[in-house]
């Protein structure tokens, strides 16, 4: 089990590669293998800010997992895409979010629909306590 530090979630499963990588970097690697992205439109994504996304970019293309280039029609966008070398660890971590939504739903099932109606409603009260923590502590 893995918590993301860009979210407040749960990730079953850890990372198998050999590579010392966060949550976050491997959210990236996930994103990054769905299309070419822009530092901006990742943290936008992941709900971070782009100097959180620029450190994550930064170890990922030292490691080289990610490559960048330069965008066609505006030399100022750097794009950033997947190396070879990123694309099982990106895989692994998509399977890891459908194995943790398998087990939710799974579990979910468990219960009926008034005991969902009241875990739901102390989730969205999880999550806004938490979000407000995260707004007083910046």
């Amino acid at each position: 089990m893995q918590y993301a530090e860009n979210k407040h979630e749960i990730l079953l499963g850890a990372c198998e590669s050999h590579l010392k990588l966060t949550s976050t970097q491997e959210h990236i690697l996930m994103l990054l293998s769905n299309e070419v992205s822009t530092n901006a439109r990742i943290a936008e994504q992941l709900k971070i800010s782009p100097a959180a996304v620029t450190k994550a970019l930064k170890k990922l293309q030292e490691q080289e997992l990610i490559m960048s280039s330069r965008a066609s029609n505006d030399e100022r966008v750097v794009l950033w895409s997947l190396t070879e070398k990123a694309l099982p660890i990106a895989k692994e971590h998509a399977e890891h979010h459908k194995k943790t939504l398998a087990t939710y739903q799974k579990l979910g099932n468990k219960f009926n629909d008034d005991e969902q109606k009241v875990i739901i409603k102390f989730m969205k009260l999880l999550s806004e306590e938490l979000s407000s923590e995260k707004s007083e502590t910046k």
